[in-house]
């Protein structure tokens, strides 16, 4: 396989949620697991839905869930190559003018479905001579444009779904361009790809059928270039079983990135769930593309959960390395020379990285200690021993307590744990004591340094 070229489309009309990240991310793993390239081109073609705000929005959701692109277009600036592209198709006598109305259309497919007939538009726009045109415009009507169809049919080999095989008998010529100029999707997407070289299309099921429409005009205005390969996986709902929308803002990378969660775990959770391999955390993108493959890809929906998104981040915060979080543990104002002994110590309590925030200050900061039987915690202070503290100090300490009262189990650990940290649980009393060091140790007890 040579590089591929992949893109990743979305309108800036709204905030992307989980499901748009699914494919972001499919795109951008199969890329670069081939040393290819990542196009994020905005369809933004809308011109009174689309906003610079969202697209702005969009780039900050992708860049946290660690998706930069190669290359960035907007449809918004290329109308001239649409416009070209328009005009090959109406010489090649292809496109054509159509002057129905909604309403119209509307009753023309419940006429043939009372029939038992497929509704498929029956190409009345074909037969109309110019004066026909001529005589529609008078009366204010404004033509849309639709794409002829070959009625041939149309198979692929899907690199998620196996052979597909399509029957264009069965569809309606699309429509390119609406009365009022505006293209829908499907032509500027062909004129997009064939111009920026894209290698393969990977995207949601739910555009299984405009593959085999995408493919004729592929053939119509590639000039005998070959068309992409295409993948479609299956679509993400929410766990009640719903579909996403843009629209209604349910599970956005935006709310999800707010709310704390690790962005590999969203990523994870986003292209692993409905896939015959196993959801697991991982501690890269690189280690993710590894683990996936396209053609593991359910045809079935698959559920995604908020709840297994928690569990998932805290499972990849326990594998995480310091150096990929020591940016983040400084903006907490975490760093020096004990941070990674900190990160190291708290990481397997933490569901999200701003958790660690109430740790650092127990650690080296000031805290209000609870103290239970103060004359337990005086003899526990008068047998803590000298700094420097490691690894064993705690050991070592608790051991010569037990001895001296003669306490044991949760009578001997628990009344420390409250007070060296003000807590009834968290991290290992082990690793948190060389964190706080003599001096806090002494004063939470109730002693002098």
């Amino acid at each position: 396989m040579t590089s591929p070229i992949v893109r990743f489309a979305p309108s800036p009309t709204g905030r992307i949620h989980i499901g748009n990240a699914r494919t972001a991310l499919y795109n951008w793993l199969f890329a670069k697991k081939r040393g290819g390239r990542f196009i994020l081109r905005f369809d933004d073609t809308d011109l009174a839905r689309s906003t610079r705000e969202f697209a702005d929005i969009i780039e900050t959701d992708l860049g946290w869930l660690g998706i930069e692109p190669d290359l960035l277009v907007r449809q918004s600036d290329r109308f001239a190559l649409y416009d070209a592209a328009m005009q090959r198709l109406r010489d090649q006598g292809r496109l054509y003018a159509c002057y129905e109305t909604q309403e119209e259309l509307d009753r023309k497919r419940k006429l043939q479905l009372a029939r038992g007939l497929p509704p498929v538009y029956d190409r009345a726009g074909l037969s109309l001579t110019s004066e026909d045109r001529a005589q529609l415009e008078a009366q204010g009507r404004k033509p849309h444009w639709r794409f002829q169809l070959e009625r041939d049919v149309v198979e692929w080999e899907d690199l998620s779904r196996g052979h597909c095989r399509i029957d264009c008998a069965s569809l309606s010529d699309p429509v390119l361009v609406r009365e009022d100029g505006a293209y829908l999707y499907t032509l500027p997407s062909v004129v997009d790809d064939l111009d920026l070289g894209v290698t393969h299309v990977i995207r949601g099921e739910d555009h299984v059928t405009n593959t085999a429409v995408q493919l004729q005009l592929f053939g119509a205005l590639g000039d005998g270039k070959p068309a992409p390969a295409f993948a479609h996986h299956n679509l993400l709902a929410t766990a009640s079983g719903e579909g996403l929308s843009k629209r209604s803002g349910s599970l956005s990378i935006s709310s999800l990135r707010e709310q704390g969660m690790e962005a590999l775990a969203v990523a994870a959770l986003a292209v692993l769930t409905g896939t015959s391999d196993s959801v697991h955390a991982v501690t890269s993108l690189e280690e993710l593309g590894a683990a996936i493959d396209l053609s593991h890809v359910s045809h079935n929906s698959a559920k995604f959960d908020e709840a297994d998104l928690v569990a998932l981040s805290a499972r990849t915060l326990l594998l995480l390395p310091y150096a990929s979080v020591a940016k983040r543990l400084a903006a907490l104002g975490v760093g020096g020379p004990q941070a990674e002994a900190f990160w190291l110590a708290v990481r397997g309590n933490l569901s999200r990285l701003g958790e660690a925030e109430p740790w650092a200050q127990v650690c080296f900061g000031e805290i209000n200690p609870v103290r239970e039987d103060d004359g337990f915690l005086r003899d526990a202070a008068e047998l803590l021993p000298a700094e420097p503290f490691g690894a064993q100090t705690w050991r070592e300490w608790t051991e010569a307590v037990k001895v001296k009262t003669g306490r044991k189990g949760k009578a001997l650990f628990h009344p420390l744990r409250l007070a060296l940290t003000g807590r009834e649980n968290g991290p290992e009393l082990a690793a948190l004591l060389p964190l706080i060091g003599r001096s806090r140790a002494l004063a939470r007890l109730g002693a002098h340094a």
